[in-house]
């Protein structure tokens, strides 16, 4: 799939952290019975790649990216365990010139207009703004259409539910990336209705 296929496939993409394998089927299945496809399980945790594996080999509906990728052998791990697509929280030159290689569907991580430019000559127009809320969220998205008119943004970090369609309606943003979606007690408890209430009102924003 092309970056462009991924990013229309949803408006949420659940920011998902699993500490436990056994936990990663379960947890994409109720996102994906919820309505929410598009999935970003992130590289923070030694479970992060085999959760890559077995979600691609049981819940083939998902479309799974890997997340928090911050070197090129990060990268080529998660090609090698079957990510469809890659998002980073920050770009380097080293970075952007081994996804320029790998050919991989990739949404770097920007907060900067200076780090903006870096990517989109690095050839990448559609950019992962982060941390959102922090860095300044929609008043920075709409700053910035200005001097970028050509970019598009997957805001991410600290967004929520009630603040979701604040950025949703900007013209420069294509999706969000939420971590509202998993929380780590439902997680924790198996609460997979909870998860896929959770994406059921995630996946209704969609309108």
């Amino acid at each position: 799939m092309t970056l462009d296929q991924i990013i229309a496939a949803t408006t949420v993409m659940p920011v998902i952290v699993v500490d436990d394998v056994a936990t990663a089927v379960p947890l994409a299945r109720a996102l994906v019975a919820g309505g929410i496809r598009t999935l970003e399980v992130t590289l923070r945790t030694p479970a992060a790649l085999d959760a890559i594996r077995t979600i691609k080999a049981e819940v083939p509906e998902a479309i799974l990216g890997a997340g928090t990728i911050t070197t090129p052998q990060q990268l080529d791990a998660a090609i090698a365990a079957g990510a469809a697509f890659g998002v980073s929280p920050g770009s380097s030159p080293r970075l952007l010139q081994a996804i320029q290689a790998s050919g991989l569907p990739f949404l770097p991580g920007v907060m900067t207009p200076s780090e903006a430019l870096v990517a989109l000559e690095a050839g990448f127009t559609v950019q992962k703004f982060f941390p959102a809320v922090p860095a300044g969220g929609v008043k920075v998205l709409d700053a910035i259409r200005g001097p970028f008119p050509e970019l598009r943004f997957c805001p991410t970090g600290g967004i929520s539910l009630q603040t979701a369609p604040d950025f949703l309606r900007l013209p420069n943003v294509v999706c969000i990336g939420g971590s509202w979606l998993t929380p780590k007690a439902a997680v924790a408890a198996g609460d997979w209705a909870e998860i896929t209430r959770l994406a059921q009102e995630a996946a209704a924003l969609r309108g």
